[in-house]
């Protein structure tokens, strides 16, 4: 009988104990959302999904289709020279940027912040990009349009130095496609094992952080490369944000959920 009293007796307490326990993992649970609604509450949403209002771009090759931003060429569209279509906010300084993206396999888009109009053509940027391309060569490094080219490949974490007094054009000291003042600081990971982190003809999400001169490109949660840029003679601590559509082969780039945290 005392027996059986006490199984009972540690029946009861071990029921007690576990409903604790589901208690605090539900509660715990709970805070973790609560915190991540709140951070995420800091995000501000730059497309409905409906319209291109508040962009500037040519609507040879930008549209909204099934809820995403449309970058797009066809056989009767060939495109001669990247083309980009540009939020019209205002330049941005310190900020976050998430971002859906789906590309096809020969497609070649990227995401362009910090940048400043070249205006020698219509719908042009120039400066940071945080590349993104089809074949998966590319997407996470941190490229800069029409001026310093690589400043970061996929897997690594640079720091940029300034060219010679004796340079006299940023083109004098770019070599094989990269700033020649690109110092590796470290490798992020093995830049293959990166790449098949990013789905191929899925969608991926682009995580952008830029704080001051230190920039760093996620995709998908993994940081892709990390830049810190002490060339104070080119680099730009603010500037235009859009998306960009490449020159080549019939293609198609969509973006969707794009959220912005300034500061």
């Amino acid at each position: 009988m005392i027996r059986k009293m006490t199984l009972k007796i540690w029946g009861v307490l071990g029921l007690l104990m576990l409903a604790s326990w589901i208690s605090w993992t539900l509660s715990l649970d709970s805070s973790s959302s609560a915190q991540a609604s709140e951070q995420q509450a800091d995000f501000i949403s730059l497309f409905d999904g409906k319209s291109l209002d508040g962009w500037e771009f040519d609507p040879v090759y930008w549209s909204v289709k099934d809820e995403a931003i449309v970058g797009e060429i066809t056989p009767s569209t060939v495109l001669k020279n990247n083309t980009f279509i540009i939020w019209k906010g205002g330049e941005l300084g310190d900020f976050e940027l998430k971002v859906d993206f789906w590309i096809s396999e020969k497609g070649n888009s990227g995401v362009q912040y910090r940048s400043d109009r070249f205006t020698e053509l219509p719908y042009a940027l120039r400066g940071y990009q945080a590349d993104i391309d089809g074949g998966n060569l590319y997407t996470g490094q941190n490229y800069e349009e029409r001026k310093r080219t690589t400043l970061a490949y996929r897997g690594q974490k640079t720091r940029i130095a300034s060219a010679p007094d004796s340079i006299s054009s940023i083109g004098g000291y770019v070599s094989n496609n990269a700033w020649k003042g690109l110092v590796l600081v470290d490798e992020l990971g093995d830049r293959a094992a990166l790449g098949n982190l990013i789905k191929k003809g899925e969608w991926n999400t682009i995580h952008i952080v830029a704080k001051g001169n230190l920039m760093k490109h996620f995709v998908n949660g993994t940081l892709m490369s990390e830049v810190l840029d002490e060339d104070a003679k080119n680099r730009k601590l603010s500037g235009l944000f859009g998306f960009q559509v490449h020159v080549g082969p019939p293609m198609k780039v969509m973006f969707k959920n794009i959220l912005l945290k300034k500061g």
